[in-house]
């Protein structure tokens, strides 16, 4: 069975109550318990608003996963040390947005993770998370 990790970043431990708007009303570990019925992988959710925390994690299961899914939230449009990080590890990521970061306010239409990710996936909402993990099933 396969192993994916889910890494998010800052604030994203308050989905379902934050912006709701822009985010939904649904946490992301009641999103993924529907989800998990229809795959088999085994799953592993991890959050921390700190980002040493986040590059500590990756090293720590950046060469034993199949695959990542980072939403490093506000890290994505500053983190040099969260994209090395990606580049140093030999687990495939793909970073992941709730939204479309290039609809949203200037300085969140960069992305310092994209070109270090095998590919990227915004504004589907949580279904942005399904589809990073069927990318690793499929």
């Amino acid at each position: 069975m396969k192993k994916i990790a889910i890494i998010n970043g800052p604030n994203l431990n308050l989905l379902g109550k934050r912006e709701p708007e822009l985010y939904g009303n649904q946490k992301i570990e009641e999103h993924l318990f529907i989800l998990k019925k229809y795959i088999k992988a085994n799953i592993f959710l991890y959050q921390s608003n700190s980002e040493c925390e986040i590059i500590d994690i990756l090293h720590y299961i950046g060469f034993e996963y199949h695959g990542i899914i980072i939403n490093p939230g506000a890290y994505t449009h500053t983190s040099l040390a969260i994209a090395d990080a990606i580049k140093s590890i030999s687990t495939p990521v793909i970073e992941v947005h709730i939204t479309n970061i290039f609809c949203r306010e200037k300085i969140r239409n960069q992305s310092l993770i994209t070109e270090v990710c095998k590919g990227s996936i915004f504004g589907f909402g949580l279904k942005s998370y399904d589809l990073g993990i069927f990318s690793f099933l499929y």
